[in-house]
């Protein structure tokens, strides 16, 4: 290295043999906790492997709609943050939970919380960080959360980086991913602070009945904990079961819910959430859950503001045709799942997905040859047929995928006959 002194002479200066740094291994060891970084990787070796034989990529394994011109946005919603950002009134600083109006007209509404007793109103904050705030908020030492399996991963890397133990309770898959709240009673000790639900289901594609969340309430307030309910598909579902927001059972456990315009509004990329306590009892004041809450949007990135300013008129002018004729799709893409999975050799689809964007599936690697495992299975699908799924132990689930069907219909049943055609072709020969 090389120094300019005071005479403009150039002298050298010795390099140190270390420097005082160590890697936080905590946060490397996410990279295997992320669904866009196991994603990254297929991508990667199939691009090596030269791909399906120049076939477009039907993207099978990602949570993002809005590439498909069937998922396109509402121009209402498009038309609403041009608007904001026009204006000149939405360029400065948010306030720590959200800019007026949009708190106050009540992001809350757009989830369905409209008729309950909400304590406090919604603090607004960028989508991802609405699990990273709640984690850091409950998290103290020898704390643990309960979280999901199959479930979203994301959950876990926050948990562990706030030095949280996680501890997972399963999904059933043969009673449409209930939670085996049994198994829940069973985890739970004196430092479990959380339990997390997420309905409609990321990975699953369920819906919860009032019934079964009446029945997870009652469990977490046996055990004395607090209930976190992801609830950002709310309202995409299309089978039989209408979405129930856990909020209601607020005055059986406290619940803080977290809530998103990403999906409904097929905007991922507005990264515009909210995060609602439901506490008719007052626990969350108590307890200062919901003064560290408000505190901790002090110390974190706000949401654009044009985004925020947009909300009044965005909810106001969405018309009911954009949201209805996205369930069209949605069922429709759930339906060409069912149908095609179920027909494909190696396997199982345990249930009709009812909401979501998003359908478990398990793999009888006895009936394939030369797979070794779910990362090997999708690697080789990705190089041999341009189609890319998750590997289940992405969402706690090794042996397993989750497949997004939240495609234009056409390119789904294409990737769908490819995946079948992959299966049969790496099947085991009849005995």
């Amino acid at each position: 290295m090389e120094k300019s002194a005071s005479n403009g002479e150039v002298t050298a200066v010795p390099i140190p043999d270390s420097w005082n740094f160590e890697p936080n291994e905590r946060l490397l060891g996410l990279m295997s906790l992320s669904v866009r970084g196991v994603l990254a990787r297929i991508k990667a070796e199939m691009v090596a492997g030269g791909g399906g034989g120049g076939r477009p990529v039907i993207p099978m394994g990602h949570g993002d709609p809005s590439a498909f011109p069937c998922f396109r946005a509402a121009p209402e919603a498009v038309d609403a943050v041009a608007g904001a950002l026009q204006s000149g009134e939405y360029n400065s600083y948010s306030t720590c939970v959200g800019l007026e109006p949009a708190h106050s007209t009540g992001l809350s509404r757009a989830q369905g919380h409209n008729k309950q007793k909400l304590n406090p109103a919604p603090a607004l904050c960028v989508q991802s960080l609405a699990i990273e705030i709640v984690c850091s908020v409950l998290a103290r030492p020898g704390a643990n959360i309960l979280l999901p399996r199959p479930g979203y991963k994301f959950y876990e890397a926050r948990a562990v980086f706030n030095g949280m133990e996680a501890r997972y309770f399963d999904l059933l898959p043969e009673k449409d991913w209930e939670v085996d709240t049994d198994g829940v009673q069973a985890l739970a000790d004196k430092n479990t602070v959380a339990i997390v639900i997420i309905n409609p289901g990321n990975p699953c594609g369920n819906v919860y009945s009032y019934e079964h969340l009446a029945k997870v309430a009652e469990t977490a307030r046996k055990l004395g904990i607090f209930v976190i309910a992801d609830e950002v598909y709310a309202h995409l579902t299309f089978g039989e079961r209408k979405f129930v927001p856990m909020g209601v059972f607020g005055a059986v456990a406290p619940v803080i819910t977290l809530g998103s315009l990403s999906k409904r509004w097929l905007v991922p990329g507005w990264w515009l959430g909210w995060i609602v306590t439901n506490d008719p009892s007052g626990v969350f004041q108590r307890t200062k859950v919901a003064a560290s809450i408000r505190t901790y949007h002090y110390i974190c990135s706000d949401p654009t503001t044009f985004v925020q300013g947009a909300v009044p008129n965005l909810l106001e002018n969405s018309k009911e045709e954009f949201f209805q004729k996205t369930i069209k799709i949605l069922k429709e893409s759930a339906d060409i799942c069912w149908e095609k999975l179920n027909g494909t050799n190696a396997i199982t689809c345990p249930s009709k997905p009812m909401g979501s964007m998003f359908v478990m599936v398990k793999l009888d690697l006895s009936c394939l040859q030369d797979i070794k495992d779910d990362m090997d299975f999708c690697c080789r699908l990705a190089k041999e047929e341009s189609v890319v799924v998750l590997p289940g132990r992405v969402v706690g689930c090794k042996d397993w995928l989750r497949i997004t069907f939240a495609i234009d219909p056409p390119s789904l049943e294409d990737g769908l006959d490819r995946l079948k055609s992959f299966c049969l072709r790496h099947s085991k020969p009849a005995q």
